[in-house]
């Protein structure tokens, strides 16, 4: 069962990475928080499509590096964690994107960051 999570979460870690890089980089440009190109000098297309590379790294690591899934699996967590903010600037600021429209299906997306740091943790533990 934990493998097929495990290779689960890999490929929804490369699909999601691949469409940092190309079919929804303006939905996930809606959802980096201004601080952050404030503070880096940055700009929202280059955070897409790095936080999109390292979602492909990460995704790929998951399978190709069996002996480093607990390393990984850490690292996918901490990933998480600290693109939550994004999600949390996206339903703050009222973006429309992904279809998510109404401020209802924006919160409730923020309910699933939590399912997937445990996703990423339970799948690479023993």
């Amino acid at each position: 069962m934990k493998t097929f999570a495990r290779w689960l979460l890999a490929g929804g870690m490369v699909f999601a990475g691949l469409s940092h890089l190309f079919w929804a980089r303006k939905d996930f440009q809606a959802q980096v928080p201004e601080f952050v190109t404030d503070v880096l000098p940055i700009d929202k297309d280059s955070v897409v499509m790095a936080s999109g590379a390292v979602e492909i790294m990460l995704g790929a690591a998951l399978v190709v590096l069996p002996k480093e899934r607990r390393r990984i699996g850490a690292i996918l967590a901490a990933f998480f964690v600290a693109v939550f903010p994004g999600n949390i600037a996206h339903a703050a600021g009222q973006r429309a994107a992904f279809g998510l429209d109404n401020d209802r299906a924006r919160i409730a997306r923020l309910f699933f960051q939590p399912v997937l740091v445990a996703w990423a943790l339970w799948s690479t533990r023993d």
